[in-house]
């Protein structure tokens, strides 16, 4: 922008000059910040979709040999049902599992994340605490058991998981493998 140092230097003509040069400015200024703000909501668009993409990876991962994993630890699971939704609208209680594999006897609930937290952990806890309220108004009697995923697990994180009594599901050289909580799985 031109600087104006002393006004009664120039004369009229030249202060307008300035003045339509300076909105000028203004006008290309705003033009290219309309510009940068479109760039970053199509980069956020853009890794977003990529996000998404890395997520169903690590899904398909852990859902890959869960059915057969459990069945050596003595869980006959007949089916997994990937993104299973629940909820009871009278209790006005509505979730999500990422991996819901159930039989007669028990149901285990998997929430996979990228790189698990122990928020995610956590929140796991409470969804499997609203889930058994809306199968004890349904009057399921399964025993529902729980198991977090991930493609990233820190340590903490996996012996946090492990003291709530769930099993973790982690990434192990080329396969993918369980980890037992010590003791009896927490039951909800």
């Amino acid at each position: 922008m031109s600087a104006i140092h002393n006004p009664a230097m120039y004369t009229f003509e030249q202060l307008m000059a300035s003045i339509r040069e300076s909105r000028e400015e203004i006008r290309e200024m705003r033009e290219q910040m309309r510009e940068m703000r479109e760039q970053t909501k199509e980069n956020e668009r853009r890794y977003g979709r990529l996000s998404d993409r890395i997520g169903q990876l690590v899904q398909a991962m852990v859902q890959g040999g869960i059915i057969r994993m459990f069945r050596d630890l003595g869980y006959k699971f007949a089916v997994c049902n990937p993104n299973y939704n629940f909820g009871n609208e009278e209790l006005d209680i509505y979730g999500e599992v990422d991996l819901f594999l159930e039989n007669g006897e028990f149901a285990l609930l998997v929430e996979v994340k990228t790189n698990l937290s122990v928020d995610d952990v956590k929140e796991h806890q409470e969804r499997l605490e609203k889930f058994r309220l809306v199968a004890d108004v349904r009057n399921d009697k399964r025993r529902f058991i729980a198991a977090v995923g991930g493609g990233v697990i820190q340590k903490n994180v996996r012996d946090f998981a492990l003291k709530q009594g769930m099993f973790v599901v982690q990434q192990s050289g080329d396969n993918v493998e369980i980890l037992v909580p010590e003791g009896k799985p927490m039951v909800w």
